[in-house]
């Protein structure tokens, strides 16, 4: 089962190809064949590539920057990127430009879009998302990071957690409790923060692979001008009014994925499965089938990946069952790259060679098929079944939003 775009799709096709082809070196591999200061010298050009393409926000408005593409000229570009093994932006702009510049144009007031989007397009700011508490993950109802007004400021104090970048952001945009009187989904406001000042506190959290992608932040009277210029209110969708934007910020989160996913998990098995081959490891019946059945799984993502695909195209909206995605691939992964590591055999226990440069899913498009990247990909694997949304919540949501099943009884 292959989609077919037609004759128009075809010819945009044709010319994110040539955009590629005469961007991209002649023997170009993908990302993940760099590394180090090559690697992040690639990421920063490549970025300042698209944006003077403007493909760094290609869904935009023209007016506000954007290329104004269609959904599906977005779905291409999305595509061949991700076949070509380039970023489709900076490490930054699924929160910047992804999360919150699509979330500024459904919610955002003129005044707003106009402030904030050209500095998220120019990278002038560097946002990260502040939902996840302590105690307030999966039931993002109870946030309970406190803000307080005060004559023409709001004052916050409470904490953050498993924030993805924090540590390289200078701006968060967060949910914060503004009327604790009200019913919890009710007195929750969307705050735009500027961590550049010493009532925040920033703390990476050391993963197990060794890097610290996550982070905690701390408020401690942390001071949020009400306006952050004339006219400019730092409230997204109004006070009180958090709960409605932060859902609607979720849907960007997850957006286009279903095109890419396929794609990104197809090669990583290509990759895993020459690996085998390398390593004599073929002729182990065992391990031919859980190859075959990685392969299977794969196939239905891909399935389940155009059906999010033809939703999109014609108009769904992410609902509730875009939980089936997230907990199909998180509990795949997991399975694939415990594959890779009995692969790898003793070797898995003294890795060597390039370690991973993702954090999240696969590995880049282009790594080697050394040992430290896959006991790197193998640990990030553990961690893809709990952000975004933990897979016993993933199953709640399927179970009751979708199927209709009767609601797990909760506490009173």
């Amino acid at each position: 089962m292959n989609p077919v775009y037609g004759p128009d799709a075809d010819a945009y096709r044709e010319k994110v190809r040539a955009f590629l082809a005469e961007k991209l070196p002649t023997d170009w591999k993908g990302i993940g064949s760099l590394q180090g200061d090559e690697f992040d010298e690639f990421v920063r050009t490549w970025r300042t590539t698209l944006y003077e393409a403007g493909y760094v926000a290609p869904g935009w408005p023209v007016e506000y920057g954007g290329a104004g593409l269609s959904d599906l000229e977005q779905v291409i570009l999305a595509e061949e990127f991700t076949k070509a093994g380039v970023p489709t932006g900076g490490p930054n702009d699924a929160f910047s430009i992804e999360m919150l510049g699509n979330t500024l144009l459904t919610w955002g007031t003129e005044e707003q879009k106009r402030h904030y989007l050209p500095k998220a397009l120019s990278g002038e700011h560097r946002w990260c998302q502040g939902y996840s508490e302590p105690n307030a993950g999966s039931d993002l109802g109870s946030v309970a990071l406190k803000a307080e007004r005060d004559g023409d400021q709001w004052i916050l104090n409470g904490q953050k957690i498993w924030t993805s970048a924090g540590h390289l952001a200078d701006h968060i945009f967060t949910l914060a409790r503004t009327d604790p009187d009200a019913p919890k989904h009710k007195g929750i406001s969307f705050l735009l923060v500027d961590m550049r000042q010493p009532g925040i506190e920033v703390r990476p959290i050391k993963m197990i692979s060794g890097m610290s992608e996550f982070n905690e932040v701390f408020f401690t009277d942390a001071v949020v001008p009400a306006t952050d210029a004339p006219g400019v209110s730092t409230v997204v969708g109004g006070p009180n009014n958090g709960w409605a934007v932060a859902m609607t910020l979720l849907g960007f989160e997850r957006g286009k994925s279903a095109a890419t996913m396929p794609i990104r998990f197809r090669a990583e098995l290509d990759r895993l499965t020459k690996l085998a081959v390398e390593r004599d490891r073929t002729s182990d019946p065992t391990i031919r089938q859980r190859l075959a059945w990685c392969h299977s799984k794969v196939e239905v993502m891909r399935f389940l990946g155009l059906r999010t695909l033809t939703q999109f195209l014609n108009g769904h909206d992410p609902g509730p069952d875009g939980g089936i995605a997230k907990l199909y691939w998180s509990e795949y992964h997991k399975i694939v790259t415990e594959l890779a590591v009995d692969i790898l055999g003793a070797e898995a226990m003294t890795p060597s060679g390039r370690p991973s440069s993702s954090a999240f899913q696969t590995d880049d498009a282009g790594a080697p098929n050394e040992s430290r990247s896959w006991v790197d990909t193998f640990f990030h694997a553990r961690a893809g079944t709990i952000y975004s949304g933990s897979s016993q919540i993933q199953r709640n949501i399927i179970g009751e939003m979708v199927l209709g099943l009767p609601k797990e009884p909760r506490p009173a």
